[in-house]
């Protein structure tokens, strides 16, 4: 048995999982709040795999062989805050999410600070959901309220009038969130967003996402090499096993 073919294999599998994120990465890059995809390989052992004596040049060996696997996780790291001078556009600095209720109810999370103003006056993301305050509940303004401000700690003001204020959750375990698009995420295997009991929010700015174009790139052309060195060791022990065939007949 060529356990190398199989390695090789698992490789080219890893390696499209690495591209597809590299790719994700590079497409999204430009999106406010956008979280770097990331792939981290380890080494599997993937049972007990027999070579017989043409192999090893002996007797028969029974050996544990070893394939690579690939995880997909995603980095939480801050990006740069870039200023815009619109009023709706807000950046987090620190921890936590705004937290965007879809029409149909789900409430997903997001680091995506780009906001419009309804016509009803209801402040919505770029998907159409609405912007939650800390009561869970849409933010309204006045259509005679004046300019709106928004303090660090998420007070929505037109003047002197509080009309809400932006509640900004964090969650335990980051890695149990779930990305749905757009920036967004959903939390999993049960877990609860918390309140960030001391948000700081910036007005007039945005998060920049925080993947590096040029890294990316860099990366593109690792896979392709690494890609093309595992088809050539398929190549070459596709060849190594039809001559084995045809010398034995």
């Amino acid at each position: 048995m060529n356990i190398g073919l199989y390695q090789s294999a698992a490789s080219l599998s890893a390696l499209e999982k690495w591209q597809d994120a590299v790719s994700q990465n590079i497409t999204s890059g430009q999106v406010s709040g956008y979280r770097k995809r990331t792939v981290e390989f380890s080494a599997q052992t993937g049972g007990q795999w027999q070579l017989d004596s043409a192999a090893t040049g002996g007797g028969d060996t029974t050996v544990a062989a070893v394939f690579p696997k690939a995880s997909a996780g995603i980095n939480f790291k801050g990006g740069d805050t870039s200023p815009t001078g619109r009023n709706t556009d807000l950046a987090i600095q620190g921890e936590g999410f705004f937290a965007i209720q879809s029409p149909d109810g789900s409430v997903a999370y997001t680091r995506n600070g780009q906001f419009e103003v309804r016509a009803d006056r209801t402040i919505v993301a770029g998907n159409g959901g609405t912007l939650l305050s800390d009561s869970g509940s849409p933010i309204v303004l006045s259509a005679t309220g004046g300019n709106v401000t928004v303090n660090p700690g998420g007070a929505v003001m037109q003047g002197a009038t509080t009309v809400g204020r932006i509640g900004l959750q964090k969650f335990a375990n980051q890695a149990d969130l779930t990305p749905v698009g757009g920036g967004m995420f959903v939390p999993s295997n049960g877990s609860q967003a918390q309140p960030v009991e001391q948000p700081d929010i910036i007005q007039g700015y945005l998060e920049d996402s925080n993947v590096t174009p040029m890294r990316e790139m860099i990366d593109l052309v690792l896979i392709s090499r690494s890609y093309e060195a595992n088809q050539k060791v398929i190549t070459s022990a596709d060849q190594q096993m039809q001559k084995s065939l045809d010398a034995l007949g």
